[in-house]
């Protein structure tokens, strides 16, 4: 099959692989400095905040989600998701951002000056964006942080939730014990389902959110959520989940799984791309914190990825000032066509 070359005039100045908040934030401000952008994201735009559940409210304030100077308007104290999603398309649209959608980042090829970033379409067309320079902003939310046990490939088990409704009147297992275990576990108990929270934590997390913690404590207090503390999942199956708790293996009925145990970056594409991994930094990549350029000359890092396996550093609330940063050096290194004649 023949490659396709993304159609513009030569050559983008910046490349933004991710199409969140952060990856918008950063070709907001590149745009805004004068340079040529596109933005490549694997699936919508926003991605990650679409997988969010359907009724999410942020932990944050509206005005900390704004980016390029457009308010963001809510009379919640809390967005929701939907308010969120609206806000980001309305940026886009604002900014006229060139963002390609359902493209699968393969590979990057090239050098500082003169990268092509070969992408896959949703029915595996290749197509190639040719830039000067790249930023890597790709969160975190699409890597799981697997169990490897026995029955988690069956199609019962899902790393992510979305919506109560379809477990209704079912033996539904959560396992985690920070926020998105807590939400999903009260979530659904709302909506009547039958649930059963494991966590191998002795408690739930401290990070839980100040609001949400006395309520899942209470439900598991009251008996309405049954927990499990200090245990783990040792086996699943289509009809039952198998729990190694500090009295010993119980087996319990389950019809449905949710495995909300973190997520982690593409640290496997990151290196591909040169990137350096400090193994003795909780896996954090090279990069300097005044221009957030990594070890690879053009290759600029931007949002959660900076910190590694620490995902609870970053969030939208400061990775968006990323985009600043890297424009700021763009400008100071002349990022132009003159500069790489």
């Amino acid at each position: 099959m023949s490659e396709q070359t993304a159609p513009n005039d030569g050559i983008f100045d910046l490349a933004v692989i991710g199409a969140g908040p952060t990856g918008m934030a950063c070709a907001i401000e590149a745009q805004r400095a004068g340079f040529s952008v596109i933005l490549i994201d694997k699936g919508c735009l926003c991605n990650s905040l679409f997988h969010y559940p359907s009724n999410m409210t942020f932990f944050t304030t509206p005005e900390l989600l704004e980016i390029g100077d457009i308010p963001f308007p809510s009379p919640n104290q809390k967005p929701s998701r939907d308010e969120a999603l609206e806000y980001y398309r309305k940026v886009a649209e604002h900014y006229r951002l060139d963002v390609r959608q359902y493209e699968t980042v393969e590979k990057v090829a090239g050098s500082d000056g003169n990268f092509t970033v070969h992408t896959v379409d949703r029915f595996s067309r290749p197509i190639t964006h040719p830039a000067r320079k790249l930023v890597v902003a790709t969160g975190y939310y699409d890597l799981p942080n697997y169990l490897d046990i026995p029955g988690e490939d069956l199609n019962k088990v899902s790393h992510y939730y979305h919506d109560p409704h379809p477990y209704f009147g079912l033996d539904v297992l959560v396992i985690g014990g920070k926020n998105s275990a807590a939400i999903a576990a009260l979530d659904l108990w709302r909506h009547g389902a039958r649930v059963t929270l494991v966590h191998r934590g002795p408690e739930m997390h401290r990070h839980v959110k100040y609001w949400i913690l006395p309520d899942i404590n209470n439900r598991i207090k009251n008996g309405e959520i049954t927990a499990f503390f200090s245990s783990r999942v040792v086996r699943i199956t289509e009809d039952d989940v198998t729990l190694a708790t500090p009295e010993g293996e119980r087996v319990l009925p389950n019809q449905f799984v949710f495995a909300l145990t973190g997520y982690q970056p593409d640290f496997s594409f990151l290196e591909s791309l040169g990137v350096r991994l400090d193994e003795s930094n909780d896996r954090c990549p090279a990069c300097d914190p005044a221009t957030l350029e990594s070890n690879v000359p053009g290759i600029y890092l931007a949002g959660v990825v900076i910190a590694g396996e620490r995902t609870n550093e970053i969030f939208i609330e400061n990775g968006r000032f990323h985009g600043k940063q890297i424009a700021t050096d763009l400008l100071a290194k002349n990022v132009s066509a003159a500069a790489f004649d």
